[in-house]
């Protein structure tokens, strides 16, 4: 088992805060690795809001390619922020040349460029670059999206913090979201770490999703770039998010009824009993079976946690006015926000999907027998 936490702040925060709350949750994960996604950017990133961020691992020929690659298309940089590290990396972390995040401003010819398609050409170069590097092993590509960091490595989430010097003040966001422990199913890659991002979808999973052919295969011929990569079975979640709220026009609410659909009994007596009925049999092959604790983000900034039907993974979530967590177990939210309600904290069970809107005023709670809100 792995560990999760999640904070979205009213403030920007430093990383270190969920790092902590990480640490003190080590006994349910084995340290071999930690993942960061942050948005809702802070510090110097505050002012290029859309600006697209590339955040990666490069060798010092990988970042001589990546530098002429983007000239060439014309992307110059607005601002960047090159981690070098000390050459001696602690025990268990992979020794590395330069961690980078670096913001671009566009292409003059992508102006015209709508929204949708500009959005589409960002994921487009992100898989491009990363094509790159794994062909010669000197690039590693984890996000490329405005207002949008990514950082995961290989060792103790702690150690790896202090080695990279998340402290630092460039560093601050108000959605922050970490997830500790390597994947362990599968070979150790990078890519296969939690969090995943895909266009302004972001989730990580505590758990394992049996069901992933079926809905690696559904997701895959559905005829989008996007729909790749999975080296985890978990990254099926950001997608299947993905899918059903820029694809189906559902809203966070219908997220729920896709991966986890009503038994026929009960959707007899939903108000939307025929939409339902409907999405059960067209999207079922993105059923997911196993036990699963799944946060994530939208590109509003809302949060959210849903769980399996079973509830076999844990999950909590709780806060006050302006700052709210959701985490893996109470003593990460305890690190976290110390003087919250504590009589307040809720534990999202299989037919609830806990979210905090972008406001973070509270913790709203969605039950899957409740009315849909009208679509998109």
């Amino acid at each position: 088992m792995c560990r999760l936490f999640a904070i979205t702040s009213k403030e920007p925060l430093s990383p270190m805060v969920a790092i902590e709350a990480l640490d003190v949750m080590r006994e349910g994960h084995d340290g071999s690795g930690v993942g960061l996604f942050l948005r809702d950017l802070g510090g110097p990133f505050e002012e290029m809001k859309d600006a697209p961020i590339l955040s990666g691992i490069f060798t010092e020929d990988g970042l001589k390619r990546l530098d002429s690659f983007m000239m060439n298309l014309g992307f110059m940089t607005k601002y960047k922020l090159t981690i070098k590290v000390p050459k001696a990396p602690p025990p268990g972390v992979p020794k590395r040349d330069f961690y980078l995040i670096r913001a671009y401003e566009y292409p003059e010819e992508w102006d015209a460029l709508g929204e949708t398609e500009k959005h589409r050409k960002l994921v487009h170069l992100r898989l491009k670059l990363r094509h790159m590097g794994e062909e010669k092993e000197d690039m590693i590509i984890f996000s490329f999206w405005p207002d949008a960091i990514m950082i995961k490595e290989i060792g103790d989430p702690m150690q790896v913090a202090n080695h990279l010097k998340l402290d630092r003040k460039e560093l601050k966001a108000r959605i922050i979201m970490a997830q500790g422990r390597q994947n362990t199913n599968y070979a150790i890659n990078l890519y296969a770490c939690h969090p995943f991002f895909l266009e302004g979808f972001s989730t990580m999973t505590n758990g394992e999703n049996t069901a992933f052919i079926p809905i690696r295969e559904y997701l895959t011929s559905r005829g989008f770039e996007g729909y790749t990569g999975y080296q985890s079975d978990s990254e099926v979640f950001t997608h299947i998010l993905h899918y059903t709220l820029s694809n189906l026009g559902l809203g966070l609410e219908g997220y729920k009824h896709i991966i986890t659909p009503l038994s026929d009994q009960d959707l007899k007596v939903h108000p939307n009993a025929a939409l339902l009925k409907s999405l059960k049999h067209s999207c079922r092959r993105m059923i997911i079976d196993g036990p699963n604790c799944v946060i994530g983000s939208l590109a509003d900034h809302s949060l959210f946690m849903v769980q399996d039907r079973k509830k076999l993974r844990p999950g909590v979530v709780g806060g006050k006015p302006g700052v709210f967590a959701f985490s893996s177990e109470i003593c990460g939210l305890d690190a976290a926000i110390p003087d919250r309600d504590k009589t307040k904290d809720f534990q999202p069970m299989y037919l609830d999907t806990a979210i905090v809107g972008p406001d973070r005023q509270e913790v709203q709670i969605c039950r899957q027998t409740d009315p849909l809100p009208p679509l998109h």
